[in-house]
């Protein structure tokens, strides 16, 4: 058993950056073409309110986008169909968000290798022709910013890549290349949105992943090539196990994920050009594996909760990978868990991770207080809210949370809660047999199950005690408690 207690003063204040609400990820951007997809997207945006998306394969042959036509008496004709890139764009406006916009892959005819990634086959490979790619670039810019205007589009943020320090997605993670195919690739999107801010290189982290965000920024001073913003990835998972289809490793802990993007952040401010320069995480998870059964758990959920609640101390802006389980890199999921990355499973069953994200996106007002384990707020309305979380890492035990804020007043708390015993569908999936394919009935039951438990806290002595299990994520919210009754009228008459 564990023990915290959290004493909040008047005039209390606590640094916290909060951007949990900055942007989300999702699979490749033609899956937004399914139904299945539509219906969790606006479930986690009734939950979280993201302001951006940000996905893969916007060129990639899937979207549609580069097409070679033949023409009367040989030879082909370079086109551009750009139905499903306004479907998808459509789509995710009408959610309330705007794209992050990653621009790849490489569509299969502008490149001659056969160096591909993922189930669904992404080429990613220079282009043969780099004008070719750039004009690709340009005519698509030009579409959108006529279809959704200038100022709208210069005001979606757009990244070169994806972690081309890895040879899958860049072919042999060559340096040279990619800084070559950045100049040329910020040159074209600048000449049609001189506004839009354009950052790189995109890369994950492992060996050498410090030096490659050095040399960019060296290769961007030493050419005079545009920049904006640095972009990198942030995992938590080590060595892997793997176990058929599926990975599991131990973690990290917040604090070495946090270390390693600090030293991004001192290489950046190294550069006197660059110094302060925004670093956006354009990717953060604990397992960088689609079939990592911890993306299921609560302890999943308590290790976003640790790092939402620093994040903002060494970036500024976070995407979590991904919003939901709609998502093929490793093939088409065959059960409604499986690990998957995203917040939300099959059916619209919200995972864990789900709650982590709607309690911090919810917090509003000053911070008050935040340790290793609690962030709390206080509103305009003087009412305190906070999310607290029982991180259990090794040896599990019980949190015993004493909380005292100063309202002065009579109030109640009500803490919303998950844990291995709500909020938990995936062992409730697992206590059915863990069915392939789930019944409508099956569907209500588990998400019924996957809500947080909510419990009302009466304060004594003006302090409110509960209780967190281990991997517990809690949102606690204060009301005020003094009112009026209606004459007559006696709750307490039927319970006495």
């Amino acid at each position: 058993m564990k023990q915290k207690e959290i004493l909040i003063r008047e005039g209390d204040r606590a640094f916290f950056r909060n951007l949990t609400d900055f942007c989300v990820g999702t699979g490749r951007l033609d899956l937004a073409l399914h139904r299945e997809y539509q219906d969790e997207l606006k479930y986690v945006q009734e939950k979280c309110g993201f302001k951006y998306i940000r996905g893969h394969g916007l060129f990639s042959d899937g979207m549609g986008i580069y097409q070679e036509y033949p023409m009367p008496g040989g030879g082909t004709r370079t086109g551009y169909c750009f139905t499903y890139l306004d479907r998808v764009m459509d789509a995710y406006r009408e959610n309330g968000l705007r794209p992050f916009l990653e621009l790849g892959f490489m569509p299969e005819k502008l490149t001659d290798s056969p160096n591909t990634l993922f189930y669904w086959q992404a080429h990613t490979a220079p282009p043969r022709d780099m004008t070719a790619w750039t004009d690709l670039v340009t005519a698509a810019l030009k579409h959108l910013k006529e279809r959704y205007g200038e100022e709208e589009v210069s005001s979606w943020p757009c990244e070169i890549w994806n972690e081309p320090n890895l040879p899958g997605f860049w072919e042999n993670a060559d340096k040279e290349k990619y800084l070559e195919l950045y100049r040329a690739t910020v040159t074209a999107v600048k000449g049609v949105l001189p506004g839009m801010r354009v950052g790189g290189p995109a890369i994950c982290g492992g060996e050498g992943s410090q030096q490659w965000i050095a040399d960019f920024l060296a290769f961007c001073r030493d050419h005079a090539v545009p920049v904006d913003f640095v972009t990198r990835h942030a995992y938590m998972g080590q060595t892997p196990e793997r176990r058929g289809r599926y990975t599991y490793h131990d973690m990290n802990s917040p604090e070495d994920l946090l270390a390693e993007m600090r030293a991004s952040r001192e290489i950046i401010d190294a550069f006197p050009e660059y110094r302060g320069m925004p670093m956006v995480i354009t990717e953060f998870n604990t397992s960088y594996d689609p079939f990592c059964p911890i993306h299921d758990t609560p302890y999943n959920a308590a290790l976003a909760a640790a790092l939402l609640s620093r994040l903002g101390e060494v970036a500024d802006g976070y995407s979590y990978w991904t919003f939901g389980d709609v998502f093929e890199e490793k093939g088409i999921p065959a059960r409604p868990f499986h690990g998957g990355f995203g917040m939300v499973a099959a059916g619209c069953i919200p995972k864990p991770t789900l709650w982590a994200f709607s309690f911090f996106a919810s917090l509003k007002g000053d911070a008050v207080y935040r340790d290793d384990a609690a962030v709390i707020t206080r509103g305009a309305d003087g009412l305190y809210e906070g999310v607290i979380w029982n991180l259990c890492r090794g040896e599990k035990a019980d949190l015993i949370v004493t909380l005292e804020v100063p309202l002065g007043e009579p109030f109640t708390a009500f803490l919303e809660t998950v844990d291995d015993e709500s909020g938990d569908p995936a062992r409730y999936w697992h206590l059915m047999g863990e069915p392939a394919s789930l019944t409508e009935e099956q569907v209500s039951l588990l998400r019924e199950e996957a809500r947080p438990r909510i419990t009302a806290l009466i304060p004594e002595d003006g302090r409110i005690r509960f209780t967190l299990r281990p991997n517990a994520v809690a949102r606690l919210r204060t009301v005020k408690a003094a009112g009026e009754s209606d004459p007559g009228y006696d709750y307490d008459r039927y319970l006495r």
